[in-house]
């Protein structure tokens, strides 16, 4: 009877431990990270007292090449573009207080017009502030001007754009005239795969008539487009995810007049229009601090 006892418990005790025992095939739990809450302790506000950096266009002749250089090419900039950006003054001048850009038609370098883009990196560059520009934009079907960002340097991805991102702070296209346009593009959000983040705005006067205000603030939580003191589209922070935000990087400014192109030229181009010019009367960086 002990013998059997024994044997019994003998038995029980091997079951028991191979009960515990983790079998080959048995899943084994997986735990993913999560996404880092994103960190807002630190508060930011613009300081409005005086801009950081200005161009108020109070000279004449060319753009000063301390605060801007220029873009030079053609071959469509990615976009099916049909003008040939030059550095040339009939192109890109300051008279009457203005910077003018101007779009020719003319052929230059198997392109059909040339225009001007002017941009501020390395000599204007910024991490957070607000951005004000006060521009009269070109008028008809075809015209493209553009007011915008990007990052100066390549922090983040195997590729410049879209992985570091761009913040449009105007943009107009001529066969929808007054509608302005606010966007962002980042790796996860871009219009290349239909997932750009934005919104538009009709204006209240004509924008080829009259000087409005476009402005950006770019805080380390959010980008607020505005136009005339009017926020019309706030891009908040999703994550920390640099594919989402990438806007922790300095950015420069670009100041632009595409021709056609996938956008501009949806509806063609009204070949009868040109010369065509944006007008800036100003353009003000402020700077936020903590």
């Amino acid at each position: 009877m002990q013998k059997q006892l024994l044997t019994i418990t003998l038995a029980a005790i091997v079951i028991l431990y191979m009960a515990c025992q983790k079998q080959p095939n048995e899943p084994t739990e997986v735990i993913i990270p999560t996404t880092p809450p994103v960190v807002t302790t630190v508060e930011y506000k613009i300081d409005k007292s005086a801009p950081v950096w200005a161009d108020e266009f109070d000279y004449e002749g060319l753009p000063d090449n301390k605060k801007w250089s220029y873009d030079i090419g053609g071959n469509g900039w990615g976009n099916q573009e049909m003008q040939y950006y030059t550095k040339d003054l009939k192109n890109a001048r300051v008279e009457g207080g203005k910077l003018i850009i101007e779009a020719i038609k003319e052929r230059y370098e198997n392109n059909a017009y040339t225009s001007a883009r002017l941009v501020s990196k390395g000599k204007g560059d910024f991490l957070y502030g607000r951005i004000e520009i006060k521009a009269k934009l070109p008028k008809g079907r075809g015209t493209w001007p553009a007011g915008w960002m990007l990052a100066t340097e390549q922090s983040y991805g195997a590729s410049y754009w879209p992985d570091n991102g761009e913040i449009d702070i105007i943009e107009h296209v001529g066969f929808d005239q007054n509608r302005v346009h606010g966007n962002i593009h980042t790796k996860a959000f871009n219009h290349s795969i239909g997932t750009n983040k934005g919104n538009n705005i009709v204006a209240e006067s004509d924008v080829s008539d009259n000087f409005h205000i476009y402005a950006c603030e770019w805080l380390p939580d959010k980008i607020t487009i505005e136009l005339d003191g009017k926020p019309y589209f706030t891009f908040n922070r999703p994550s920390n995810d640099w594919k989402e935000w990438p806007f922790d990087k300095k950015f420069h400014i670009l100041l632009n007049i595409a021709i056609g192109g996938a956008w501009g030229g949806q509806q063609g181009i009204d070949t009868s229009i040109f010369p065509q010019r944006m007008e800036v009367d100003y353009v003000r960086v402020y700077q936020a601090v903590k």
